[in-house]
């Protein structure tokens, strides 16, 4: 499991007994779950009131950070299209995995000073948090853009002969160019039907060129063909040929807009390979067209991978600092002053949740008997779901690390 419990309980005679005591109820007999101290340093109490409100503030901060530490690990999941083992190789805190930060947590002093108020730290990490969302939204509309102007390309560039562009499919060759008379049409014929075409496409109209017919590229379902004929026979033909299920398409040949779209698709693909990908994933690529070609030597990553590691590893870390926040004012608002107590970290396995949660409702039910009854009153209540309470004696929070909803 990557479910963690961020617990507190008061200090016996010491922080380290209440330590032991947790540890022995939780391992040293059932192995219920492993278990670590979390280090949470002297900050600045202040006063009663103002610790009060803090806690509601504390709460909605809570769950905002969380909100833009997941947006940013799924959008990395989508940028790098759902392969879960570069995501987690992305997904990193302070250059570890989010395990490894977490267990071994530490307060960041530079960036968090214990001199300021716990309010002032609070206001901190909301002012970091809300740059990181603002500057996500930013980059995700200029990703959304680039993203759908290429789909779009890519989408003329494939399927069928009937819809597809021909741009990279013809050549200036396989048309009668420049004349006063005469024209090149592209005509698609199913496959089933090429004997009718070549038996009939001279007679569709008159003043067809004879012999002009030439297939110029299959797919899995029909041909292209090219046919000349004079200019003012150019509707009776397309009429004649919709008669016998062959398709005119509508095309001119016009090497600078042909020009241009290849390039407009070599430069979308160019910059979405950029943002998106690390260059050594860049493989060659012809997205249904055989001008493209992407060859990349270099590790460096792009830039959007580059700021969506480097902030969610901050988003990351500020979220578990709020935890921190939390479980201090929480536990001085439950154990009172002076400031003595003993925040954990437990991990459950998935068989042992049910046991741990009534293992610490006994140990420290004396804390709270109001939150005590109240949970053994539920367990008599069919139906009812205790997690959704999230309230028991001792100090409580769940920090989850699977962050992702990987699609199948």
């Amino acid at each position: 499991m990557t479910e963690f419990w961020l617990i507190s309980a008061p200090g016996e005679k010491t922080c380290q007994q209440t330590w032991d005591i947790m540890m022995a109820a939780t391992t040293r007999t059932n192995n219920l779950s492993t278990n670590h101290k979390f280090n949470i340093p002297d900050l600045k109490v202040g006063t009663l009131d103002v610790l009060v409100g803090l806690s509601d503030e504390l709460a909605k901060l809570d769950s905002f950070v969380e909100s833009v530490v997941k947006k940013v690990a799924q959008y990395m999941a989508d940028v790098l299209e759902d392969s879960r083992d570069k995501v987690q190789e992305n997904l990193l805190a302070n250059g570890v995995d989010l395990v490894t930060y977490i267990t071994r947590f530490q307060w960041d002093m530079a960036k968090y000073p214990i001199k300021q108020s716990l309010k002032n730290i609070a206001e901190i990490i909301s002012k970091q948090v809300t740059q990181i969302d603002n500057d996500l939204k930013t980059r995700a509309s200029a990703y959304n853009n680039l993203k759908g102007n290429l789909q779009n390309l890519e989408r003329k560039n494939a399927g069928s002969l009937l819809t597809r562009s021909l741009a990279d499919i013809v050549k200036k060759e396989d048309f009668v160019l420049d004349s006063e008379y005469l024209i090149t049409l592209l005509v698609v014929v199913p496959k089933i039907a090429y004997n009718d075409w070549h038996k009939t496409y001279e007679t569709l109209a008159e003043m067809v060129v004879p012999r002009s017919s030439h297939l110029l590229f299959e797919d899995n379902d029909s041909g292209l063909f090219s046919v000349t004929l004079f200019m003012k026979a150019i509707d009776d033909f397309k009429h004649k040929a919709r008669e016998n299920k062959f398709t005119v398409r509508d095309f001119r040949y016009n090497e600078e807009e042909m020009k241009a779209d290849k390039d407009e698709m070599t430069r979308l693909s160019t910059d979405k390979k950029k943002q998106f990908w690390s260059k050594s994933d860049l493989k060659k690529s012809d997205l249904a067209l055989k001008y493209i070609t992407l060859i990349c030597i270099c590790s460096l990553q792009g830039p959007l991978v580059r700021w969506l590691k480097v902030n969610f590893s901050e988003a990351f870390i500020t979220w578990i600092h709020i935890k921190a926040l939390r479980v201090f004012v929480e536990s001085v608002l439950r154990y009172g002053l002076p400031v003595n107590f003993q925040a954990m970290l437990l991990q459950p396995s998935k068989k042992t949740v049910k046991k741990l949660r009534e293992v610490l409702n006994d140990l420290y039910k004396h804390l709270d008997s109001s939150a005590a009854a109240i949970i053994d009153s539920a367990m008599d209540i069919p139906g009812l779901n205790l997690s959704q309470q999230e309230y028991y004696p001792y100090v409580y929070y769940k920090i989850d690390c699977n962050l992702l909803d990987f699609k199948v």
